[in-house]
């Protein structure tokens, strides 16, 4: 396909997508969920869709071009280090003059076999991104009736700081896309984030109050592996797989951080040795009390990497690789 033929086939999905799979109440959504959830899904059988490969080139000036189209709202999150989708314009004419296709099933999905039930378990990996209040945004919350203590989802976090903007009636008068901080919300919003003898924001707009009121919370997360499930603080931290030399020039391939995502170490080992016919071992990381690694005798990296997204479901954005056999 030319780069023209890419740029108007993602267009065309990505319209296929906001009509179909993306609702508001899941918003706002991050770049990367919007393109593996919803865009690439709605791709036409068989057809390879690389945005590499359009005249944008990269996934986050595609969707603020789209931004400044006004087809949807979307921002850069310095946190999260990538563009979130915050807004769909449903009005927009390209919106309203496109014709969603009805998806047929794909035969060779109907047709595949069931997997097992083990199998399932151990490949149906769910992360869930969580937000919990701080004492900033408190006064927030009880202003509205929800619980500063309770775990909220992006769009949960969202819903609660436009329902304290609608209660408090904080939409500008003559300027709906604007949003008035009285005291305490330009508190919870900014209090500590503003230099000396700079003044605070007085109003805010629409587009932005979401990520802004994000980024005064507490980041979570929970993992979700079959039967079980585990919530921690903080953002989600990577696997790590290491190829280095050892005694004799030998190589052998580290992985650690399994415990984020609800893997046994010991039951990898066991699958690994079989699988790469060589030897494995499970060790505590040095200094890491109760973390494990897997040590397998050889240079598998990749496919080691492959192995965890294949079998764990494990996406590749939570998979760091480092090959120091490399000079």
């Amino acid at each position: 396909m030319s780069v023209e033929e890419i740029d108007t086939l993602l267009d065309k999905c990505l319209l296929q997508a906001l009509y179909t799979t993306v609702k508001d109440k899941d918003l706002p959504m991050p770049g990367s969920t919007l393109w593996s959830n919803h865009i690439l899904a709605c791709r036409p059988p068989g057809v390879t869709l690389d945005i590499k490969k359009s005249s944008h080139k990269k996934l986050s000036k595609w969707l603020l071009a789209k931004s400044s189209a006004g087809l949807i709202s979307a921002k850069e999150d310095k946190h999260r280090k990538e563009v979130m989708l915050l807004g769909v314009n449903r009005g927009h004419p390209d919106y309203q003059a496109f014709k969603p296709e009805k998806r047929k099933a794909n035969v060779a999905e109907a047709t595949a076999p069931i997997p097992s039930e083990s199998s399932k378990s151990q490949t149906q990996l769910e992360v869930i991104e969580l937000w919990k209040s701080t004492i900033h945004i408190n006064p927030i919350l009880e202003a509205v009736g929800a619980n500063p203590s309770h775990l909220y989802t992006a769009s949960e976090a969202v819903d609660i700081v436009f329902s304290y903007v609608e209660k408090e009636n904080l939409v500008k008068p003559h300027d709906k896309a604007m949003v008035v901080l009285n005291a305490i919300f330009c508190d919870a919003l900014y209090k500590g984030t503003v230099k000396k003898g700079s003044t605070y924001p007085t109003e805010i707009h629409k587009k932005d109050l979401g990520s802004t009121f994000l980024s005064r919370m507490q980041s979570n997360h929970r993992v979700i592996r079959g039967n079980e499930s585990v919530v921690r603080k903080g953002a989600l931290k990577a696997v790590q797989i290491m190829t280095e030399r050892r005694q004799g020039n030998k190589k052998v391939t580290r992985v650690s951080g399994l415990e984020s995502f609800l893997v046994d170490a010991d039951a990898l080992a066991s699958e690994l040795q079989k699988k790469f016919a060589c030897s494995t071992s499970v060790a505590e990381v040095p200094g890491k009390k109760g973390q494990n690694e897997v040590l397998v005798q050889g240079g598998v990296l990749e496919d080691l990497a492959r192995h965890l997204v294949q079998q764990y479901g494990i996406p590749k954005k939570y998979i760091e690789i480092l090959d120091k056999t490399r000079k």
